[in-house]
């Protein structure tokens, strides 16, 4: 494997760094090249998150340029959209359906609409047709915990088929990084994400 990019995109408060972990730690226990960039503003605030991860032998770099991207993992529709310039038509999107709107963005709505989920979905389909949606909060809750969005999306990533990590190691990593506390409503997101895809074959 000469490269796979994978871009997440959301708000603060939805644990796009942890997500970047599980997914970059796994990468390197399985013994692969790896980097992580983060980008983000007023993250308490519900700011606007991004990470790139670029995993595989010639990733020198550690951000994503447009049009590279193999995977998006949108936590939010508005972020998913704002970043879409790093698709192609080869990009699988993986996006919660759920609509945060940022303070700041909220203030201005009078002035620019917030587009509805439909509207983002089409302007996504324009560039790829490679679309899984799902409403990430009622897996969440399923599991236990609606922060636990993240990890549903990590499930979901990985019963695609399409990251370099096994979904052992992916698992594995979850049990290190999380508290124990919090590990079994994890798993379970992890399980719930991974079974919606196998649901929709």
């Amino acid at each position: 494997m000469n490269i796979f990019n994978l871009l997440l995109a959301g708000v603060g408060g939805q644990g796009i760094l942890l997500a970047a972990e599980v997914l970059g730690t796994a990468a390197l226990s399985e013994g692969l090249n790896v980097r992580v960039s983060e980008i983000h503003g007023a993250a308490q605030r519900g700011g606007a998150v991004v990470s790139n991860i670029r995993i595989g032998e010639r990733a020198l770099a550690p951000t994503i340029t447009e049009g590279t991207a193999d995977m998006i993992l949108g936590l939010e529709p508005l972020e998913t959209l704002r970043n879409l310039k790093f698709a192609s038509d080869k990009t699988l999107v993986i996006m919660s359906s759920e609509i945060i709107i940022p303070t700041g963005v909220y203030l201005k709505a009078s002035e620019v609409p917030i587009p509805t989920l439909e509207t983002i979905l089409e302007k996504i389909r324009l560039f790829t047709g490679n679309v899984i949606t799902v409403k990430a909060s009622d897996l969440a809750r399923k599991a236990g915990n609606i922060l636990t969005r993240n990890i549903v999306l990590i499930g979901i990533s990985a019963a695609t088929g399409k990251l370099p990590m096994k979904t052992e190691t992916l698992k594995r990593v979850i049990e290190e990084l999380v508290p124990a506390r919090y590990l079994e409503v994890n798993l379970k997101a992890f399980e719930l994400g991974y079974d919606y895809v196998k649901s929709m074959r």
